[in-house]
């Protein structure tokens, strides 16, 4: 049989112009070395480095098929935190995701694994959402300010839906109170975050001597969630409009008792 050899050929051959390695094709029965029409090897070497690789062509076709619009992890979830906050964390699944979305359920396997994986990342979202509209703000302030700016921050996001369900934790909490899992787990540790926050503000305020010493600062804070729980309640399921306008005065007004200055307040 042939094979393939290696042969320096003289500058004179007619096969070549300078005296370079050329491939040729030995023929093992007579023992010739027959020219072979084939490029030199440094030739060869330069086409073999400049072909495109197919794993960059694949990789742009992908990158092609991703839905037009959807742009980061963030869209997706703020979606879904809003269809939540409407039908609930367990009515949101990767499929109804998807379908609202207009995409394929494969599209998002590649951030979710999982329905409850899909669940802890709304929860998540809604919790940097719920940071930067109510608790970063208020901690532009110190002691009662700060309880008061909390207060208020609350009361407004409430008010103007930046959920369009309502405010987030209040219905998942209700939703999860008697489900034990993960996502469970995330949202008591978020609410006890923030009923945290309430009563580390007015244990300032009362170190600062704005509240009176007497008055049990935990017991304020959970008062003023209760109330403001409450508020959201009357507002989803009653549609009534006046229901932040009543309990922001309540919560105001008891305020003002633990600081011993009550005030009549329209």
């Amino acid at each position: 049989m042939g094979g393939y050899r290696i042969h320096e050929v003289p500058a004179n051959s007619p096969a070549t112009s300078d005296r370079s390695l050329t491939l040729t094709y030995c023929n093992n029965t007579n023992g010739r070395a027959i020219i072979c029409p084939k490029m030199k090897m440094s030739q060869q070497r330069a086409k073999t480095s400049t072909r495109p690789r197919r794993r960059n062509s694949s990789a742009l076709k992908t990158t092609q098929r991703r839905p037009r619009g959807l742009k980061t992890r963030r869209t997706i979830l703020r979606k879904a935190v809003n269809l939540a906050s409407l039908e609930g964390l367990e009515g949101l699944t990767i499929g109804r995701l998807a379908s609202e979305l207009r995409i394929s359920k494969s599209g998002l396997f590649a951030h979710f694994g999982s329905k409850e994986d899909l669940q802890c990342a709304v929860v998540d979202a809604a919790r940097d959402i719920f940071v930067e509209k109510v608790v970063r703000p208020a901690y532009e302030f110190h002691g009662l300010k700060r309880l008061r700016a909390l207060c208020e921050n609350w009361l407004s996001y409430g008010e103007r839906k930046v959920f369009p369900g309502g405010c987030f934790f209040s219905a998942a909490s209700l939703e999860f109170d008697d489900r034990p899992g993960r996502v469970r787990d995330q949202i008591v540790e978020l609410m006890k975050k923030w009923l945290g926050n309430l009563e580390h503000a007015a244990r300032d305020a009362q170190l600062a001597g704005e509240i009176k010493k007497e008055t049990d600062v935990r017991q304020l804070a959970f008062e003023i969630q209760a109330l403001a729980m409450g508020a959201n309640w009357s507002s989803r399921l009653f549609r009534d409009p006046s229901a932040f306008r009543m309990v922001r005065g309540t919560i105001l007004q008891r305020i003002d008792q633990a600081t011993g200055s009550v005030q009549s307040r329209e």
